[in-house]
C-alpha cells in the first residue's frame, strides 16, 4: 500500500475555471470547470465514495462475457439492463438541480462510474440509443482524479482526436449529434491513480 504524504482530497485540481464550447463537426461539447467548488466536490467526492454502493457488472467484449474495469451505480426511476434503478438520494437530487439550472434540460436518471485506479477505463464507445434516444443528452460531472475524456469522430477520419482533462467538480454536457456521430473513452494510464467518481445524468425513455 502506497502512503500517501498529503490530504488526498488536497490532490485532485479543479482545472482554471474554463468555460469553452468545442466547434467541430458533429460536435456539440460544453467544457465547464469549476462547476463544483473545490469544497463542494471534495464533500461529494468522500460522500460519494464512501456511501454508494458500488457493484461490479459483466459486458460482453467479442465472444466472451467480461468483468467491466469500473464499478457502477444506477439511480432514477427506469430499470437499465433489467435491474430496478437505486431511489434517488438527497444529494443526487440536489447535483441533479444544479445541473438541469445551468443547462436548461431535465434528467431523470443518472449512472455512476467509479474508476479505482489506472488500470479502471473504459473503452471506445457510444450510449446505447435504445434507453435515451438518437441524440441524447448527457451531463457528466467529475469529482477526484482527474482523467483524460478522449474523442473521435465514427466516420471521418480526418477529425483529429480531442483530449479533455475532466478535473475535479467538472461539469461536460454532450448534446446534438455528439453521440450519433462520435465516440468516447477514458484510458488505462500506468501512472498512479487515485479514485476517480464520474456521474453521467440522462434522460431515460
Amino acid at each position: 500500500m502506497t502512503m500517501l504524504l498529503f490530504d488526498e482530497k488536497d490532490l485532485f485540481t479543479t482545472g482554471n475555471g474554463a468555460q469553452k464550447n468545442f466547434d467541430l463537426p458533429d460536435l456539440c461539447l460544453m467544457l465547464h470547470e469549476g462547476f463544483i467548488s473545490k469544497t463542494e466536490a471534495d464533500y461529494y467526492y468522500d460522500m460519494l465514495l464512501h456511501n454508494t454502493p458500488w457493484r461490479e457488472y459483466q459486458m460482453p467484449m467479442y465472444d466472451k462475457i467480461v468483468t467491466a474495469p469500473r464499478m457502477i451505480a444506477w439511480y432514477g426511476e427506469q430499470e437499465e439492463a433489467g435491474e430496478s434503478a437505486l431511489p434517488w438520494t438527497p444529494e443526487l437530487m440536489q447535483l441533479k438541480k444544479q445541473v438541469e439550472e445551468e443547462t436548461g434540460l431535465l434528467f431523470n436518471a443518472v449512472l455512476l462510474n467509479l474508476y479505482r485506479n489506472g488500470s479502471d477505463s473504459v473503452a471506445w464507445h457510444s450510449d446505447k440509443e435504445h434507453m435515451i434516444g438518437r441524440n441524447p443528452n448527457i451531463a457528466s460531472m467529475t469529482f477526484g482524479q482527474t482523467r483524460p475524456f478522449r474523442l473521435r469522430h465514427k466516420i471521418d477520419k480526418s477529425v483529429a482526436q480531442i483530449e479533455v482533462p475532466l478535473h475535479h467538480g467538472t461539469l461536460l454536457l454532450m448534446s446534438g449529434t455528439t453521440n450519433t456521430f462520435w465516440e468516447h473513452q477514458i484510458p488505462k494510464s500506468a501512472k498512479e491513480m487515485l479514485p476517480r467518481i464520474n456521474l453521467t445524468f440522462r434522460q431515460v425513455q
